[in-house]
């Protein structure tokens, strides 16, 4: 069993992490970075198979592939307090010629990113080639993807979705953040995408809910329940109802922090609304 407290420590020190680097560049996406820190965290501290160092090649573990790349903030934090390279590296966030650029990339090679992904909605057909690559392989470990709920706007999303399923990839499992919120509003009030569930299950697709999406044992026990469910024919997704801005209050369940900074004085309250460190960069 995985220490629950241990995760929910280096959860708050991602939060930390998070409001420092974009605070300190005056620049970035914290809204949906913080409603994203406990996925993360469950995911390459506990759920994912991971090899010892990086290779792009992939082979013999599992994947990742961040699709809505604006959240770089959080996987930057991640990657760098799960081994991939120095935490100090996080001070050069968003700055020239830094291997941490707004959204990720791979021309300078940065270990744990496999794709740029500033352009919304083309991350789940490369999770689907890679997950296709590891069958031709006769590798069985799984890819996982993260999207954002405003980036199934997005029609190529659904081409791939129907792609998945028609083609059986199902060793994909695909989590869609849903926190209610993009950046000029509301999912609901910019373009409704009504009831994802019905919808993905209509693509034949298998459906697995987290309602708390901001807890580290229920995201946990999901994501299991979702590997339980892959090689079964179907590529399988994961619903997961997050909140935008979680841990900074004046942060939460407003799409207004989606790429805004804090000012030195809102830094400090975020801070002191996540005290536990487990170490400052």
């Amino acid at each position: 069993m995985p220490d629950i407290k241990q995760l929910e420590d280096l959860t708050t020190q991602v939060r930390r992490d998070i409001l420092r680097m974009v605070h300190k560049v005056n620049s970035g996406h914290p809204g949906g970075s913080l409603g994203c820190a406990e996925f993360f965290v469950a995911l390459y501290q506990d759920v994912m198979q991971r090899n010892d160092g990086f290779n792009m090649d992939g082979k013999g573990e599992d994947l990742f592939f961040l699709s809505n790349g604006h959240i770089s903030p959080v996987y930057y934090s991640v990657l760098a307090r799960s081994g991939y390279f120095p935490v100090d590296e996080l001070n050069t966030f968003r700055l020239i010629n830094s291997r941490l650029q707004g959204h990720p990339t791979t021309h300078e090679g940065l270990p744990g990113v496999r794709i740029a992904s500033g352009s919304l909605g083309q991350g789940m057909s490369v999770a689907i080639g890679a997950a296709e690559t590891k069958k031709l392989n006769n590798d069985k470990h799984i890819v996982y993807s993260l999207h954002g709920d405003g980036e199934l706007q997005e029609g190529q999303n659904w081409e791939a979705i129907m792609y998945a399923s028609g083609n059986k990839v199902d060793n994909l499992i695909s989590t869609i953040d849903l926190n209610g919120q993009q950046i000029d509003g509301s999912t609901d009030d910019v373009l409704p995408m009504g009831n994802l569930k019905a919808k993905f299950e209509a693509f034949g697709w298998t459906v697995v809910e987290v309602e708390e999406g901001n807890s580290i044992e229920a995201i946990i026990k999901g994501l299991e329940d979702a590997k339980s469910k892959s090689g079964q024919g179907k590529p399988v997704c994961v619903l997961l109802k997050t909140v935008m801005g979680n841990g900074v209050d004046f942060m939460m369940h407003t799409h207004a922090w989606h790429g805004k900074a804090p000012n030195d004085d809102q830094l400090a309250i975020g801070l002191g609304q996540n005290s536990e460190t487990l170490g400052d960069y």
